[in-house]
């Protein structure tokens, strides 16, 4: 059983304050001496990252598309073991989900698969009474739904939270916070969102305290944590990455980390890990060379395009890393990773895996994906199903190699991504827990050299 207390932080729609409520509680009932769990609803990276520094523990994904519904409690589980507390931020509005596949992937749908509340944040800076019918639609929209209340974000002033609060009197649903505008408590966003935890460092730290505070001086934490408290116990069993024989001999297996390589699901390297894998971290901004022994690497997303003339510069690790590569060591690259593979990155020379040449584009490539593996690599046989997520403004000619990675089955179909030696190099970012096989499999490859 589990029964951690738990919210789900919710909005009508994009931009209406989620990430700085649900961090700014994470901090606040953190600072409370709490051991806070934090989660993000849907695919994104950048957020959970902001999670972290708030509560010192992993931030942590619950996507339905790409786990699938019956991963979703039992990921949960398996991340807020031995909390006090769980916050889960949403993603867009509380009902948007997949791109016509109804609620799925949704916040509303998530907080259904965990019976936790639902906390309404409101941006109510053109609105008064309206808030009201706005409130209403959303709590009775679907009963299954439990909106326990409200957080009015950017309200403008004492006359402004009492008018908004008149009207809620209406809707049944108490207002559980108020907050006032305040710039200084934003975070400064680029082309793909947010900007990392990691390239903000002590920036980061100061928006995520100020976060903290703004919530403490305009939340009720009481209030909001006897709602969390509401929530039923969930009979599924927690989610699991133990399955390997760990008495074989630990192949090291290189991740690349630091600024340039933000974009990673915490379970990855759990599954790593649990399969016989000495997990070790480097930073390809920093680290002239590969971790001692290394075995495999594993190159996940980020904005390498924000540095490109550094990832250049260092020479020495670009060699080791081609060397690594067309020596058949298994390679595992997405998106960021495919890039720093390749030839160039809008002009500056890269790895040169890969015969193609990437470059920032003005097009945002962004959602979710149904793929088949169409080739054997260190990853997948082929065809094997799964989902991924693709989200960049780069491109990259040619898009496949004369062996590709992937088929896509949605949106359109095509071929996508290269498979050659061991190396595995595609756009599309998948979540290993809906598939922790390939984990395994990567792994085996990487003993075997």
């Amino acid at each position: 059983m589990v029964n951690v207390p738990r919210l789900v932080i919710a909005a009508p729609a994009s931009g209406s304050g989620k990430t700085t409520v649900a961090t700014g509680l994470m901090a606040a009932f953190a600072a409370r001496g709490l051991t806070v769990s934090p989660h993000k609803v849907g695919p994104d990276y950048i957020d959970p990252g902001y999670h972290s520094l708030a509560t010192g523990r992993p931030g942590r994904n619950l996507d339905a598309y790409m786990c699938g519904t019956d991963l979703i409690a039992p990921l949960f589980a398996h991340g807020s073991a031995g909390c006090a507390l769980a916050v889960v931020e949403g993603v867009m509005g509380l009902y948007d989900g997949a791109s016509g596949q109804g609620e799925l992937a949704s916040t509303a749908q998530v907080a259904k698969l965990l019976r936790a509340p639902v906390v309404l944040v409101v941006d109510a800076s053109s609105q008064s009474r309206s808030v009201a019918a706005l409130v209403h639609g959303f709590a009775s929209w679907d009963p299954e739904v439990r909106i326990g209340g409200v957080i009015l974000n950017k309200v403008a002033s004492d006359r402004h939270e009492a008018l908004l609060r008149d009207a809620l009197d209406e809707s049944g649903l108490p207002v559980l916070g108020v907050l006032r505008r305040a710039p200084q408590v934003a975070t400064p966003s680029r082309h793909l969102g947010l900007v990392p935890v990691a390239e903000r460092q002590g920036d980061a730290v100061d928006a995520v305290r100020a976060m903290g505070e703004r919530v403490l001086a305009g939340c009720d934490l009481d209030a909001l944590m006897a709602l969390a408290r509401s929530a039923p116990a969930l009979a599924d069993e927690a989610w699991e990455p133990a399955y390997a024989v760990v008495e074989r001999p630990r192949p090291v297996v290189a991740v690349a980390g630091g600024a340039a390589f933000t974009f990673a699901y915490a379970e990855h390297a759990e599954l790593l890990t649990a399969a016989g894998a000495e997990v070790v971290v480097f930073d390809p901004l920093r680290d002239e060379k590969l971790p001692t022994g290394t075995a495999g690497l594993v190159i996940g997303g980020g904005f390498p395009e924000m540095y490109a003339p550094e990832l250049s510069a260092n020479e020495p690790l670009r060699r080791a890393v081609t060397e690594l590569a067309l020596g058949g060591a298994p390679v595992a690259a997405e998106c960021a990773g495919l890039l720093y593979l390749a030839r160039e990155l809008d002009g500056k020379p890269m790895c040169g895996v890969l015969d193609a040449e990437a470059r920032m584009s003005e097009r945002l490539t962004l959602g979710y994906r149904q793929a088949v593996a169409v080739s054997d690599s260190p990853l997948a046989v082929a065809g094997t199903r799964m989902r991924g997520h693709e989200f960049h403004r780069t491109v990259l000619e040619p898009g496949a190699g004369t062996t590709p990675a992937w088929g896509m089955h949605q949106p359109e179909r095509r071929v996508e991504g290269y498979v050659q030696r061991g190396v595995h190099a595609s756009y599309l970012h998948t979540h290993w827990a809906a598939t922790p096989s390939v984990a395994h499999r990567f792994v085996e490859h990487c003993r075997a050299r």
